[in-house]
């Protein structure tokens, strides 16, 4: 449980970061990298969700 927390906090500060980096710096000098980074920041919120709740059910039973 606790590594895929560590792997979501990650992947969504990465997120976060590319957000803010694209629109605070990056837009000043290549607004079509802006958007690039931006579409993958959209793009990791739903990886990042698999992986935190990747084999719960197994994790949580001791058969």
């Amino acid at each position: 449980m606790r590594r895929r927390r560590i792997a979501y906090g990650i992947m969504m500060a990465v997120c976060l970061t590319l957000f803010v980096l694209a629109w605070a710096v990056v837009r000043r000098f290549s607004p079509g990298a802006a958007v690039a980074m931006s579409v993958v920041a959209m793009v990791i919120p739903p990886f990042a969700a698999v992986v935190a709740n990747w084999n719960i059910d197994r994790t949580d039973r001791r058969d």
